[in-house]
């Protein structure tokens, strides 16, 4: 299994750049991230609970916290901070942003849904 030889936050992008052992680098936006959070609140408890985030378009990452030596948990300025990314979860998320980006997208606009935030009043 490839690991993390680095980490980086890189806040005013709102990105996450992960770099492996194996030479593999990948940037992952903040929102990617967040909707795709391995939290129970976002993927359900079993299969077809899955949540579909909308409103993040904006989100950021306010730090990141180690979870030994397999994971790291996110805090978003949206405080959510209930999913463990292990590494491999970041690789996969990688490796399937195109997928998983257009399948996010498509099931927003199923549902009526958008990536921008509800309108202040």
């Amino acid at each position: 299994m490839a690991t993390p030889t680095e980490i980086r936050l890189r806040q005013a992008e709102r990105l996450l750049e992960v770099r492996f052992d194996d030479g593999a680098a990948f940037a992952l936006p903040a929102e990617y991230l967040r909707v795709e959070s391995p939290s129970a609140e976002v993927q359900g408890h079993g299969p077809g609970q899955r949540k579909w985030v909308a409103g993040r378009r904006h989100v950021g990452i306010l730090r990141l916290e180690p979870v030994g030596h397999y994971a790291v948990r996110l805090v978003f300025d949206d405080l959510h901070d209930s999913g463990i990314y292990s590494w491999a979860l970041l690789r996969q998320l990688g490796e399937e942003r195109a997928a998983r980006w257009a399948a996010y997208e498509a099931a927003l606009a199923e549902r009526g849904l958008t990536r921008d935030p509800p309108a202040r009043r």
